[in-house]
């Protein structure tokens, strides 16, 4: 879905819809409605009242904010800023945070390729892409965030997308008896063994869509909030306050 399209394609519905006044309690469906019927495909996930009197916050699947009036009429893309006694502050950017936070709680880390560190000081999500070199670059700084307490989780977000070959090597590695072994391998551009088994690489790379991930490597922190790229470890530990 292209957002940039949404004002002009909710134009076309909007005469199916009378002005009548809403309640407060038919307010987030009425919006809802419009948003769905205006955009074919879209999911709404959310709406909610936001700090902005007269606008509501409109979380759609594909990790997108929008911002509408309460009669769903008009609609409003990009981050909310909001000035404050210590300076700017991103509402939007505040509000991701969070729904990233709950996302990443409710799905777990059941799944994950691990690489946990013996005095766990910090946890950071990583949604990498075997073949990507970034992911590599973290990849081989990984045993020094294990000697800072960082516990490393692997999601899959493979950037080709399904069947391709590198999603179909991220199932090898998930399917490997010693998946460790076989990620450091496949980091380090040597061939994994094919293996096939029932795995959860598509759902971690659809999640890896719906928490806003779009290049890698993708770390998140346990707050929610997300680093986008890669960090040297030194300066990530320093990040969390480990240093």
């Amino acid at each position: 879905m292209n957002m940039k399209h949404v004002v002009v394609a909710l134009g076309v519905v909007l005469g199916a819809f009378g002005a009548a006044s809403v309640s407060a309690g038919e307010v987030e469906d009425r919006i809802s409605e419009r948003l769905t019927q205006a955009v074919p495909g879209l999911k709404v996930v959310s709406v909610k009242e936001s700090e902005a009197k007269g606008l509501y916050e409109v979380q759609s699947n594909n990790g997108d904010t929008i911002y509408a009036t309460e009669d769903g009429q008009y609609l409003m893309t990009g981050d909310l800023l909001k000035i404050t006694d210590q300076g700017i502050a991103n509402v939007t950017e505040a509000a991701r945070t969070e729904a990233r936070r709950e996302m990443m709680a409710d799905y777990g880390n059941e799944g994950v390729i691990s690489f946990p560190a013996k005095n766990e000081k910090a946890v950071v999500s990583v949604f990498t892409d075997i073949d990507c070199p970034y992911c590599r670059k973290l990849h081989d700084e990984v045993p020094q965030l294990n000697d800072y307490g960082i516990t490393v989780n692997y999601y899959a977000f493979p950037r080709s997308g399904p069947n391709t070959a590198s999603f179909k090597k991220y199932e090898s590695v998930w399917c490997a008896d010693d998946q460790q072994a076989a990620m450091d391998a496949a980091k380090a551009g040597r061939s994994v063994p094919d293996a096939s088994c029932e795995n959860p690489v598509g759902e971690q790379y659809e999640l890896g869509g719906r928490a806003g991930v779009t290049g890698t490597p993708a770390i998140v922190l346990e707050d929610g909030s997300m680093i986008r790229g890669y960090v040297p470890a030194q300066r990530l530990a320093e990040g969390l306050g480990l240093l």
